[in-house]
């Protein structure tokens, strides 16, 4: 009797010593898959500017669906003061590159408004891949819209588990507000320059100015869009700030300008485009100019 308890210890022993380490080996690769797995679901996610509704990038969207080889289907989603989630359209069955345009009821300017849209930006993207059960996505920001997803992905973005952002432009996007300066840094700027260690490492970041006279757009000076680079610059895996001269450079006409068009079916839609409408990245932390007169290198 006394040797049956023993085998029998040991045996429990043994199953243990089995099942335990393979029990470990199992999450392990559980987390790998998870975090190595890319959904065929990879949506571009669009955030407009202060003041501008959903119907923001409705221009700039009719321009890719006639351009692009691939049919584009639009959702549209509005974030209330309260939180509350509302949507319009759809992601068609079978479409892997669908637009979704994030807005919000509360589009008013100004540095603690911002904030507050970063708040209600990561609400919706929380939704969204809980419904769709997507797990990477890329990113387009005309002006505040920049601001509002850079701020989101110093703080929100990093709780949002198993998720990746693989590429993020940002189109004449103030990161020093109105200033012109070179030196003095506003409120905002210096809250991304702190949190800027919390970007992700792999993202690849296109921080478009457009320039009427080289020095503004009519609206945000480049000095203010070229500050980006000091929270980007050195953070993430390759930062790229280009300007855009020429026709269409007017602040509100960047998002639907035909070179940004060309910019955004390369880099965030991965079209493989014409040598001639093809822009050479330059080297990593650069910056390179694009004019209208002579068209994309």
């Amino acid at each position: 009797m006394r040797h049956s308890w023993w085998r029998w210890l040991l045996g429990v022993i043994v199953v243990l010593g089995i099942f335990l380490p393979s029990v470990g080996w199992m999450q392990q690769r559980i987390t790998q898959y998870k975090t190595n797995y890319k959904t065929p679901l990879n949506p571009t996610i669009m955030v407009p500017g202060s003041s501008a509704s959903q119907n923001r990038f409705d221009t700039l969207i009719t321009q890719l669906r006639k351009e692009t080889k691939a049919s584009h289907s639009v959702l549209k989603v509005k974030v209330a003061e309260n939180g509350q989630i509302s949507y319009t359209g759809s992601i068609r069955q079978g479409d892997n590159q669908p637009f979704i345009v994030i807005a919000f009821e509360n589009n008013r300017d100004g540095y603690e408004n911002i904030n507050k849209q970063a708040k209600w930006l990561s609400l919706a993207i929380k939704d969204l891949v809980k419904t769709y059960h997507f797990n990477h996505f890329s990113a387009l920001g005309h002006s505040n819209g920049g601001l509002i997803l850079s701020l989101f992905l110093e703080k929100d973005f990093p709780q949002i588990k198993h998720v990746a952002i693989d590429k993020l432009m940002t189109i004449a996007t103030p990161y020093n507000m109105e200033s012109d300066s070179t030196t003095t840094r506003t409120a905002i700027l210096k809250e991304l320059v702190a949190g800027r260690s919390k970007l992700p490492k792999k993202l690849t970041v296109y921080s478009v100015a457009g320039t009427e006279n080289y020095s503004s757009d009519g609206t945000v000076p480049a000095n203010s869009v070229n500050q980006g680079k000091y929270v980007f610059q050195n953070q993430v895996a390759h930062y790229t700030q280009i300007t855009v001269t020429g026709d269409d450079t007017t602040h509100s006409d960047l998002p639907q300008n035909k070179q940004i068009v060309l910019l955004i079916r390369q880099y965030l839609l991965k079209e493989n485009l014409p040598a001639k409408d093809r822009y050479q990245r330059p080297n990593k932390n650069q910056q390179r100019s694009i004019t209208g007169e002579t068209g994309l290198p």
